[in-house]
C-alpha cells in the first residue's frame, strides 16, 4: 500500500478510535465503511484488519476480568459463532471475487443495522434466555465477524436483555468478541491470506489509535451521553447511506 493510500487510512483509524472512545461504540463500522467508501483498500484486507485489532484490544481488556463471566453462556454463543466464522470467512472471499459491488451493498446495510442498534433501548427480561438463543445470536455476530471483522450488533442486544449483571455483560462480550476475532485471524491465517500488507496495516493503526484513544478519554465531546449514541448514530448512518447508494446509482 503506498503512502497514498496508507496516510488516509490512519486518518480514518484515527478518528474511528476517538470515536469509539467518546461514545463507546463504531470503530469497526467507521474503518470498515470509509475506507471501502473511499476505495482505499479491499474490504478483505480492512476486515482482516479490523479483526487484528479487535483481537488486540481484547487482550488487553481481558486480565482480571474472567472470573466474572457466565460461562455457559460463553460456551453456548460459541457453539454458534465457530462455524459461522467460517463461512462468513468464504462468503467474503465468494463476494469479494465476483460480487463486489454486493459486498459493499452488504456492508451497507450492516452499518445502518449497527446505527440503528445504538438507538434500540432492550427491555431487561426476568429469567436469562435459554443457551440455543446465545448460539443463534453468537452465529449471526459470527456471519458478520467472518464477512466483515464486525461481530458486535446481535451479542450485544441479546446479552443486554439478559437479567445478568452489567459488569458480567461487559466482560462476557469483550471475552467473546476476542473469541470471534481469534478464531477468524486463524483461520484467515490457515487459509494463506494473511498477507504482509494487512500485517502492516494493523502495525501502523495500533499505535494511532492508542493515541486516538487517550485523546478521546483526555479531550472528550462535552455531550451528554443520550447525545453522543445520537452521534453516532447519525455517523454511522451517513457511513451506510453513503456506500448503498453509491451501488445503487
Amino acid at each position: 500500500m503506498g503512502v497514498e493510500h496508507l496516510l488516509p487510512f490512519l486518518g480514518i483509524a484515527a478518528l474511528a478510535g476517538y470515536f469509539q472512545t467518546v461514545t463507546g461504540f463504531g470503530l469497526g463500522m467507521i474503518v470498515m465503511g470509509a475506507t471501502s467508501g473511499l476505495g482505499i483498500a479491499p474490504v478483505a484486507s480492512v476486515a482482516a484488519v479490523v479483526s487484528l485489532m479487535t483481537l488486540i484490544n481484547c487482550l488487553v481488556a481481558l486480565p482480571g476480568r474472567l472470573q466474572h463471566i457466565d460461562w455457559p453462556s460463553v460456551r453456548a454463543a460459541g457453539l454458534g459463532i465457530v462455524p459461522m466464522i467460517v463461512a462468513g470467512v468464504l462468503l467474503l472471499e465468494y463476494l469479494s471475487g465476483s460480487a463486489a459491488s454486493l459486498l459493499r451493498l452488504l456492508l451497507g446495510l450492516v452499518i445502518l443495522y449497527g446505527g440503528a442498534s445504538l438507538l434500540l433501548r432492550p427491555s431487561r427480561q426476568i429469567t436469562l434466555s435459554p443457551r440455543r438463543s446465545f448460539a443463534l445470536f453468537g452465529g449471526l455476530s459470527g456471519l458478520l465477524g467472518g464477512l466483515f471483522g464486525i461481530a458486535g450488533p446481535p451479542l450485544i442486544y441479546h446479552c443486554y436483555r439478559q437479567p445478568i449483571e452489567p459488569v458480567r455483560i461487559r466482560n462476557l462480550l469483550i471475552l467473546l468478541f476476542a473469541v470471534t476475532s481469534g478464531v477468524r485471524t486463524l483461520f484467515v491465517v490457515s487459509q494463506g491470506q494473511m498477507n504482509t500488507e494487512i500485517l502492516l496495516l494493523t502495525a501502523w493503526s495500533v499505535p494511532v489509535i492508542a493515541l486516538a484513544t487517550y485523546l478521546g478519554r483526555r479531550f472528550p465531546l462535552p455531550f451528554a451521553p443520550l447525545a453522543m449514541r445520537r452521534i453516532a448514530f447519525f455517523v454511522l448512518m451517513l457511513i451506510g447511506m453513503s456506500l448503498i447508494l453509491a451501488e445503487l446509482t
